[in-house]
């Protein structure tokens, strides 16, 4: 059985555990990549400063798998004598491996904080923060290297870990964790959404962790904008989303996800963040209920979804209240196919539709309907579901683009790639939705 929604869900749960430390000088400290987005909201529970600690392990030169030791940012090391001693490891051998190791480190310390400074742990409490373990290797690692950083009180923090691990945890002042379970299966097993998180999100989480730490310690004018969770009347049932309006807010686009993925998704926040960014305004929405989500049928009831997706729209339209504004459609995997089925609706009022890894074949019947600009965004390794996006292009009668982001797979995991897709939809949106930034939209 899932115990969280998302890591989201499970951060925002830790964050009430660890509630008594709100008030003291604690640092929270996230693991990369899975642990950032929980660290998130355990650091604003806190209303404390989010940073990452990336450690990396010491192979043993002819057996690379066994650890002898790790290292972290600012030359901590921590070796483990007994490996040492027992292969035999030079200090030379330690030395070439190390360097090699340090660099790697440096590499990804420099992706993540992309010019921020490392928070200073010294003489402080540090909250580490994973989203689960298994051996638990890698987090007492990162205990040890915040140890030897200064921390004056090191606290592991995690929503699950197997009853043995918490047991014997020895490397942490203490461990705090919501389930324990004595017959643990894999991390991933307890989440309903336990979708990966990508080096993009890891960043994006960070300076939006960094922007809401200068705006609270300034005490300045609230940001351009409002982030507030919403629920909308759809059908006799009540829809979850998260709505973010900027000033002067010219257009806003309804994010609707597919299968397997929420509102809290780091992947749909990475995306709004990039559309945020281009001065669109954005509404995260679930068209399912969390107990629908259970019934799988449902992902691929694009009349259903389509429906839902318009119940939104008309719910957004009233709530601005004479607002002049665009709104466009972004969906990924079904959601895609719903936005089309909505966009082909004869009184819809939406002006872009974007596709990312969509199913817009989904929508068939009603393709030659939709009279939107549709961009649809597939990844060029994504075979299968390319194939699928040219056969629904050509039955679209709308100005429709379609745009391969290279090496991407139908998930957009690999490095770069959601940025790129995200990048392009931001362009369509900007060229359609906000015509004072463009001079009227393209024909």
């Amino acid at each position: 059985m899932f115990e969280f929604l998302d890591r989201t869900d499970a951060g925002r749960r830790l964050g009430q555990r660890l509630a008594g430390l709100r008030g003291q000088d604690v640092v929270v400290l996230g693991l990369p990549r899975g642990g950032v987005p929980v660290a998130v909201e355990v650091a604003k529970a806190l209303d404390a400063p989010l940073d990452v600690i990336v450690v990396r392990k010491l192979g043993v030169p002819f057996q690379p798998e066994v650890a002898m030791g790790a290292i972290g940012e600012g030359g901590a090391r921590v070796l483990d004598a007994r490996v040492l001693s027992l292969t035999h490891v030079t200090e030379e051998d330690l030395g070439t491996v190390e360097r090699k190791e340090r660099r790697l480190l440096e590499r990804r310390l420099t992706r993540y904080r992309q010019g921020r400074n490392r928070e200073d742990v010294h003489g402080r409490t540090v909250v580490v923060v994973d989203d689960g373990i298994a051996t638990g290797s890698t987090a007492r690692v990162a205990c040890q290297v915040a140890r030897q950083l200064g921390a004056a009180r090191v606290i592991l923090a995690v929503p699950v870990a197997p009853a043995r691990t918490v047991a014997s945890s020895t490397e942490a002042d203490e461990l705090v964790c919501l389930v324990s379970p004595q017959d643990f299966q894999a991390v991933g097993y307890y989440y309903h959404d336990f979708s990966p998180t990508e080096d993009d999100d890891v960043v994006r989480l960070l300076d939006a962790a960094t922007r809401s730490r200068h705006r609270s310690q300034e005490d300045a004018v609230p940001a351009e904008g409002a982030d507030e969770d919403v629920e909308i009347a759809a059908g006799g049932v009540r829809l979850r989303g998260s709505l973010y309006r900027p000033a002067g807010c010219e257009g806003i686009v309804i994010v609707a996800h597919g299968s397997g993925s929420s509102r809290h998704s780091p992947r749909n926040r990475f995306v709004a963040s990039v559309l945020h960014d281009a001065g669109l305004g954005t509404l995260l929405l679930d068209l399912l209920t969390p107990g629908e989500e259970i019934d799988h049928t449902h992902v691929f009831d694009i009349t259903l979804l389509a429906e839902r997706l318009g119940a939104a729209t008309g719910w957004l339209e009233t709530l601005q209240d004479g607002w002049s504004g665009r709104i466009g459609y972004f969906g990924g995997s079904t959601g895609a196919g719903a936005a089309l089925w909505a966009a082909a609706e004869p009184h819809a009022t939406v002006a872009a539709v974007v596709s990312r890894g969509g199913r817009p074949d989904l929508a068939g019947p009603r393709l030659a309907e939709v009279r939107a600009p549709t961009l649809l965004i597939v990844g060029g390794d994504d075979a299968q579901v390319l194939a699928l996006n040219q056969q629904a292009m050509a039955l679209m009668r709308a100005p429709t683009r379609l745009e391969t982001v290279p090496g991407a797979t139908h998930l957009f995991e690999e490095p770069g790639t959601l940025a790129a897709a995200a990048t392009l939809a931001a362009e369509w949106f900007s060229r359609y939705l906000l015509p004072s930034r463009q001079g009227g939209p393209a024909p």
